[in-house]
């Protein structure tokens, strides 16, 4: 058996998330059915994480095995051409049997965006979330220092979350602003929890509009309570940029 790891970038607007879902259509799905049809035969992949609804990716990793022969430039090529417009395996591999997406993985860096005016913007609409009030940069930037290392963080987690653990490690938050009224939150961790990364943002963005207190994240890493933090950000800014290995 051949094991293939691929490199997948995809916008998530239309899609219900990574995983294969019994309503509506899913990024896993699609790429399965595209290879379905280029080896002939059902194969399961396996991804690195698992992308909720509307959520894009410019790095996203997964594998899958093969006892059929074909070279890694056709696997991209092929499921690139049967699911345009919105998916595309950047790169395809061979690897080493015992490679697995998930649990091999040492990290992973998300990026959330931001569009930081009042005029609309259709270019940037599907991939920011619009914020028409000013931003005070230096409140989000000293309250996301708060979260880097390692925390309990159950009070940045959606109620339907099921890891049993809570404890997750930040190695680093960075907030730049790459072009005018365009903010970028990167956070980089070992692990994250469901809708942690979108909740850290809707918490700094209601605490850099004085929504909510420049003492919120301590708050809410004491308590454990999700009622303390800020809103949920909206699936469409965030995008996962990269796997660790």
């Amino acid at each position: 058996m051949t094991v293939f790891k691929l490199t997948i970038e995809y916008n998530g607007a239309p899609f219900h998330g990574w995983q294969i879902q019994k309503n509506g259509i899913s990024v896993q799905g699609e790429i399965e059915k595209a290879l379905g049809i280029i080896l002939r035969s059902p194969h399961k992949i396996h991804g690195a994480s698992r992308t909720d609804a509307g959520v894009h990716a410019r790095g996203q990793v997964a594998h899958f095995k093969t006892d059929v022969e074909i070279s890694p430039y056709k696997i991209a090529r092929g499921v690139t051409a049967l699911c345009i417009p919105f998916i595309s395996v950047v790169k395809a591999e061979i690897v080493h049997e015992k490679f697995n997406a998930r649990f091999d993985s040492l990290g992973k860096h998300y990026c959330y965006r931001i569009l930081n005016r009042s005029a609309l913007s259709p270019l940037k609409d599907m991939t920011c979330w619009q914020i028409p009030v000013k931003i005070n940069i230096d409140a989000m930037r000293a309250a996301a220092s708060q979260l880097v290392g390692k925390h309990d963080f159950a009070g940045f987690r959606s109620s339907d979350c099921e890891r049993t653990t809570t404890v997750r490690e930040i190695t680093s938050i960075t907030i730049n602003i790459p072009e005018p009224d365009i903010i970028e939150i990167h956070v980089k961790g070992t692990a994250f929890l469901k809708n942690m990364v979108r909740i850290i943002a809707g918490t700094l963005v209601d605490i850099s509009i004085e929504k909510l207190s420049a003492q919120t994240i301590i708050d809410v890493l004491a308590s454990r309570d999700r009622l303390k933090a800020g809103r949920t950000a909206p699936a469409k800014g965030l995008t996962l940029e990269e796997v660790y290995y």
